[in-house]
């Protein structure tokens, strides 16, 4: 099991330095005049699969659109998974109108093959040097941005008491109450939880955890505790699925959206704390190529990263802003804690798991996840 220290989160963040480097570094050697006049050129920037709740991004898109107002931000479905984002692209091939994606942003394990599968264009960032080496591809295809840990949001008017625990959730009182945040055979963040289920069982990360947390699924179904549906914000609140596993930052985000209406509850499991990063790429076929650096330069600046700690998220390029000092207590102060050590997947790990679970989730736990 391997630890990336550049996703340590350290206490003792001083507060955010006077006049944050929003400016690109030059060592890259980026020419932002140029490339700003060739984004506004263009006139628009496709994205994907980019709900506004999660991890801020209504925050980042609203930023950008502040900072380059003559660029319109075109937005393709909010609520797809990585595996629809991949497919948009595959089905767009020659396309320049507004149907195909400029940007993407998948989990880890989509990065490396969506780039040997040559849907991804390398481009390098002004911050490329403060990314670090094991959350990047070397030439630029793909890279990490942010990261989360597999977390229940718990709707605390229906459920009592609070499951603490991945073996918790087996218990008769929590008969129809726990779902997914999504499809395990096409969606990162439900992949995840199924290995962190499994990782809750003893299982090492990879396929030894996929088969066990396939098994706790199968359990999970068939004492009537799981609720094979897309879990949402709605679903949440409703009761449809009042226990509901996904990363921190979206249970983190649903319970500022219902603002104690009903209350939520967000726990990081005691038995397993399992983290996964999402990576950032440009299309290979982008209509809008230019806009798409453009992005790029967005998310990776100072300004970029710390929107993502806004949204509960822990960015990529933390550890260079902490050593110059430019991350506000406060955002630090609201991200979960686990009394379980933070497990870190490799891409390998992730990969094994993802394709583990697409081939045994019908016959092991055998639930159709039908649409919220």
């Amino acid at each position: 099991m391997k630890t990336m220290t550049w996703l340590a989160l350290t206490a003792g963040a001083a507060s955010l330095v006077a006049g944050l480097a929003h400016a690109q570094e030059a060592a890259t050697g980026t020419d932002m005049e140029a490339l700003v006049a060739a984004a506004e050129a263009e006139g628009m920037l496709t994205t994907i699969a980019l709900p506004h709740d999660w991890c801020n991004y209504g925050g980042v898109i609203d930023a950008f659109k502040a900072k380059y107002p003559g660029i319109e931000i075109n937005e393709l479905n909010p609520t797809g998974s990585s595996a629809e984002e991949l497919e948009a692209v595959r089905a767009n091939v020659g396309n320049t109108g507004p149907q195909a994606p400029d940007v993407l942003d998948v989990g880890l394990s989509f990065g490396p093959s969506a780039q040997a599968e040559g849907l991804l264009q390398p481009y390098k960032v002004s911050t490329w040097d403060s990314i670090p080496e094991d959350a990047k591809d070397p030439d630029g295809h793909w890279y990490g941005d942010y990261y989360g840990v597999v977390a229940m949001a718990v709707n605390t008017d229906l459920v009592d008491p609070v499951p603490t625990s991945f073996a918790d959730l087996l218990k008769p009182e929590y008969a129809g109450q726990v779902g997914l945040g999504g499809d395990p055979r096409t969606s990162n963040n439900a992949a995840m939880a199924v290995m962190s289920a499994g990782i809750a069982r003893g299982g090492e990360p990879g396929q030894a955890a996929a088969e066990a947390g396939l098994g706790f699924f199968a359990e999970l179904n068939a004492a009537g505790n799981f609720v094979p549906v897309d879990g949402s914000t709605g679903t949440l609140a409703q009761g449809t699925t009042p226990i509901l596993i996904d990363w921190d930052y979206n249970g983190l985000s649903r319970r500022d959206e219902l603002a104690g209406n009903p209350p939520v509850e967000v726990v990081v499991p005691s038995d397993a704390a399992v983290a996964g990063v999402y990576v950032q790429a440009i299309s290979a076929h982008a209509p809008h190529p230019n806009a798409a650096k453009l992005w790029m330069e967005h998310l990776y600046s100072d300004e970029g990263q710390l929107l993502w700690l806004e949204g509960y998220c822990r960015p990529v390029r933390l550890d260079d802003l902490l050593a110059r000092n430019a991350v506000p207590e406060e955002l630090l102060a609201n991200l979960p804690t686990s009394s379980a050590e933070t497990v870190f997947p490799t891409l390998e790990q992730q990969e094994a798991n993802a394709e583990t679970i697409r081939n045994g989730w019908d016959s092991v736990v055998g639930a159709e996840i039908a649409p919220e």
